[in-house]
């Protein structure tokens, strides 16, 4: 492929006697990856299960190879939220960053939603994931991502970096900055990247970053760990940024990467010669079967005088609006607490813990969106449906995958079920493909009526 001249002189006097291999790199066909969504399943029941062949990546213990000439988000699992598409390499960061339950976790540059979904499952649905982007639309697109997986201890947010270090000041325990860059590491996968490059675009990326990881730093608590990324291989920055970051946030140390035999250490002299920036790491494209990618890993050292903030206070359901949730929830077996939920403007809301400074912030989600109340009712939502599954809603409906009546039920047409309805009462049901959720349907009489959410339909 054509790669700008002045990116193969520069390649060539990083890497020297390895740059003849680097090139050779790019005459291979690139990697398709896709990543399965522990929430709902385990790497190895996906492997059981999964209808076309997979090669588990070795480096990411829940992703998976896949051919070229395969479709998988034309699969019914994915319109379950099973797995996410993933370039193999950009599975990494977030597989990096320690997460335990209940961690307050960050992902200040989220979207598309590839990190912030495997974050959400690693959480496991215990402490908060804020997922931002500065993009609107692009936020919009993270949101859907995160409620495919099932994700509901969310708040996903539209803002700039400097907006949410005014609101979150020390509140995080794991931050993650995937940060925008040159994106030269993927000119294989996207060649229309290496059309737009120039040899400026590193030192402007470089000053972009500056500015998000002081924010991020800023936002992390004591004790807490932020996972650096980009996808370039450009000094500036990678082992560049890192260096300022160093030199500018004393309170700040690089810490070893879960190691992997074929990861390249952080490179001293591109940044400022300190021997801790081999604790840095890179993916070689020519190394591994997967794009361009560099990671660092930090600790903030412990500091005195943290900044200790109260929690938003939830906008409690009346008694109507209570009663009316809880009787949906027994009619179909459903079990949630309700001391988390919040009405909003007629609709219901599990939310998570959030510091009270956040008011006044855009965000696009506040928490697990269950569904709406109308006159004498409560209708759930599309995300409601994705966090559950049949062993969570007894008023469930399993369609086997391959039976005609699941590709009808994504496209919003009305569909029977006389077989599987024989032992359930009429009213609302959660369909599934197997016992993964798709979304809801209301049974009359062996019909299933069709409440798939018209944006996500298919044509």
């Amino acid at each position: 492929m054509a790669l700008p001249e002045e990116f193969l002189t520069r390649m060539q006097q990083m890497l020297g006697k390895d740059y003849k291999e680097f090139i050779m790199s790019y005459d291979e066909p690139r990697q398709y990856g896709l990543r399965v969504n522990t929430l709902k399943i385990t790497p190895e029941r996906f492997q059981t299960i999964t209808p076309f062949p997979v090669k588990p990546i070795p480096w990411v213990e829940n992703g998976f190879y896949y051919s070229e000439d395969i479709h998988p988000a034309q699969d019914s699992y994915y319109a379950a939220g099973l797995y996410y598409l993933q370039e193999p390499s950009a599975m990494t960061p977030a597989g990096r960053l320690p997460i335990a339950d209940g961690d307050r976790v960050l992902d200040l540059c989220a979207a598309p939603g590839g990190k912030a979904t495997e974050l959400a499952a690693r959480l496991k649905n215990t402490g908060t994931l804020v997922a931002n982007d500065i993009s609107n639309s692009r936020a919009k697109a993270l949101l859907h991502n995160l409620e495919l997986f099932g994700a509901g201890n969310i708040f996903v947010t539209n803002e700039k970096p400097g907006n949410l270090s005014r609101a979150f000041e020390g509140w995080f325990d794991k931050v993650l900055v995937d940060a925008p860059c040159s994106g030269e590491g993927m000119f294989r996968k996207a060649p229309e990247v290496a059309k737009t490059w120039r040899t400026d675009r590193p030192e402007y990326f470089a000053n972009i970053q500056k500015d998000i990881i002081a924010n991020a730093v800023k936002m992390l608590g004591s004790g807490g760990m932020m996972l650096y990324s980009t996808c370039t291989f450009a000094s500036q920055e990678n082992e560049g940024s890192i260096s300022w970051l160093l030199n500018h946030f004393p309170e700040m140390e690089l810490v070893e990467i879960q190691p992997y035999e074929k990861f390249g250490p952080g490179i001293p002299k591109w940044g400022d010669g300190r021997p801790e920036l081999k604790k840095c790491m890179h993916i070689w494209p020519h190394r591994m079967e997967g794009e361009g990618h560099f990671l660092a890993l930090l600790r903030k050292k412990e500091v005195r005088n943290t900044v200790i903030q109260p929690f938003l206070s939830p906008l409690r359901l009346d008694k109507s609006e209570k009663l009316l949730l809880e009787e949906f929830m027994k009619e179909l077996g459903i079990s949630i607490a309700t001391d988390h939920i919040e009405a909003r403007n007629g609709k219901a809301y599990l939310i998570p813990e959030l510091p009270e400074q956040v008011r006044g912030l855009h965000f696009i989600r506040n928490g697990l969106f269950l569904g709406t109340f109308k006159k004498n009712r409560f209708e759930p939502s599309q995300s409601w449906a994705m966090a559950l599954s049949a062993d969570k809603c007894s008023q469930s409906i399993c369609l086997p995958r391959g039976d005609a009546r699941i590709e009808r039920y994504l496209r919003g047409e009305t569909i029977q079920a006389e077989q599987e309805a024989e032992k359930l009462k009429n009213g609302w049901k959660l369909i599934c493909v197997d016992k993964f959720s798709l979304g809801w349907g209301k049974l009359l009489n062996g019909v299933i009526k069709n409440k798939f959410l018209c944006s996500w339909r298919t044509n």
